[in-house]
């Protein structure tokens, strides 16, 4: 990895994803602990909790089973600067006819591969990742007047972060299986359970993520809370989820929702914050809200 000046700007997420947690920070501050050793990410997307508890952490480990987003992950981790001259490349090609164009012809090389999802998410519709049946990328091109598409400070920021992190393509109940301790903190992110059906937005990708799914999630993070390691989850406010993890603090967060094809139906939802600890206004855990 070479990294030719200093990052300028502290680290955040780097890819517009669907669900990504960024704005909903400041409502999880009270649930995040002051000092990890080593955190532990299995539904990456866009990585914003770990870039807002990068500075108290040791290590990380970051998992998905998304194999595109993974080597995006790794390239920017290990290989930024090649990443920014292709990212380089297509800011000064973008067109309609030149994004149809790249969307249609996925690169062999990681690092090609890389910048152009970096590339096709800053400039697709509403930056929404989505695959059909055959892993092929099928998201149109977006209105956007001057999409930012190389931006290295930004990337060169994530890099330095992600000096600490393992990155694998694994699923989520291998994270059971890692050594851990009660220092250290699992928090998952998954395809949230629809609370309507026309929201089920657990296709992004090839891989689909059901209510077995959701059932073999809930087993993995009661495993977890019974070895005393902290565990944290969100998830959709719904009677299914709720009677799930019914045995652990859950606590509501105002989100909002972003992502429908009817303007009407975007707004406010109530989704779940699923902790295997105590609330922190029981006094029964220290925290330090930053």
């Amino acid at each position: 990895m070479l990294v030719t000046s200093p990052p300028a700007s502290p680290p955040r997420p780097f890819l517009k994803w669907a669900g990504g947690k960024g704005r909903l920070i400041e409502q999880y501050l009270p649930y995040l602990p002051s000092r990890l050793n080593t955190y532990y990410e299995p539904f990456l997307g866009g990585g914003a909790i770990f870039f807002h508890l990068f500075p108290k952490i040791k290590s990380a480990v970051l998992t998905d089973l998304n194999p595109e987003l993974v080597n995006v992950y790794r390239c920017v981790r290990d290989q930024v600067e090649a990443v920014l001259e292709c990212l380089k490349e297509h800011q000064q090609h973008h067109c309609k006819e030149y994004f149809y164009q790249v969307r249609e012809k996925p690169s062999a090389d990681p690092v090609e591969r890389a910048a152009r999802l970096i590339y096709l998410n800053k400039t697709c519709y509403n930056g929404l990742y989505r695959e059909n049946s055959k892993g092929k990328f099928n998201v149109p091109m977006g209105r956007y007047k001057n999409p930012k598409i190389y931006n290295p400070d930004l990337l060169r920021s994530v890099c330095a972060a992600l000096q600490i992190a393992e990155i694998e393509v694994i699923p989520f109940e291998a994270i059971a299986d890692l050594p851990k301790d009660s220092q250290d903190f699992v928090y998952f992110d998954p395809p949230y359970f629809p609370i309507s059906a026309t929201s089920n937005f657990t296709a992004y990708n090839r891989y689909a993520f059901g209510a077995e799914d959701q059932i073999r999630l809930q087993q993995t993070f009661a495993n977890l809370a019974r070895r005393g390691i902290p565990v944290m989850l969100s998830n959709s406010d719904c009677p299914f989820i709720r009677g799930l993890y019914q045995e652990f603090p859950t606590h509501t967060i105002q989100a909002a929702r972003n992502i429908n094809s009817n303007a009407k139906r975007r707004g406010k939802i109530t989704e779940l914050l699923i902790t295997s600890y105590p609330s922190p206004e029981a006094n029964l855990r220290e925290v330090e809200i930053s």
